[in-house]
């Protein structure tokens, strides 16, 4: 295929292994070709504006600010910016929260080379590229079960093993007032108890534990 029809593609993903790895796949293809590599969103951001790649694949825990995010930012300056997101995330929300900012693939690392490839050339063809495993994940998500920007930052403290009372403390709120937030979040997650609820929220992509630098 003629070199200025191949798909300029830029990789993000903070581990440079992955990053090799992924690009030896694109490379590998004639219709395709990896215009720049990127291990944060800020830099991702950055290479962006200077490569205006067709497709960006994205991973979604990255340092600094999050893969959703850097979809955003990128999106807000270039709404016509394409997004794969690859990742090893299969919780509903997380597929949900990457969609909504505008992916229009969601890969899981996991999968078969073919997939990311697919995904690629769906998308930049103006299709979209949702897996059987994914599309379930999504269609099992309850709308019901969405929390408040307060209720998330409970949730995300809750799992990290922060007592009420020390929530309170962090987000400068009563122990009361904790308390319900942790009512309505049990409920919302048809769980029983805290530690219930911190493991379907980790299950589900709701939040996640800090990851070790690396």
């Amino acid at each position: 295929m003629d070199e200025q029809k191949q798909i300029k593609v830029l990789i993000v993903d903070d581990h440079p292994i992955m990053r090799i790895g992924i690009a030896a796949i694109i490379n590998a293809r004639a219709d395709m070709v990896t215009v720049a590599e990127a291990g944060s969103g800020e830099s991702a951001v950055d290479l962006f504006e200077k490569y205006r790649p067709d497709i960006t694949l994205m991973d979604l825990r990255l340092p600094g600010i999050s893969g959703v995010e850097t979809i955003r930012r990128i999106r807000a300056r270039h709404p016509e910016a394409c997004f794969v997101v690859l990742t090893t995330y299969e919780g509903d929300e997380d597929i949900y929260q990457a969609l909504e900012a505008g992916a229009r693939a969601y890969v899981i690392k996991g999968m078969q080379h073919e997939a990311l490839v697919d995904a690629l050339r769906r998308v930049y063809a103006g299709g979209r590229f949702l897996p059987s495993p994914v599309s379930r994940a999504l269609a099992a998500r309850t709308p019901d079960s969405d929390l408040s920007a307060r209720e998330r930052e409970v949730l995300q403290l809750l799992a990290q093993g922060e007592s009420n009372k020390r929530i309170a403390f962090l987000l400068g709120i009563t122990e009361a007032t904790v308390k319900c937030h942790v009512s309505v979040i049990l409920m919302r997650l048809q769980v029983e108890d805290r530690t219930q609820a911190v493991v379907a929220a980790l299950q589900r992509g709701l939040v996640h534990l800090p990851r070790e630098a690396h």
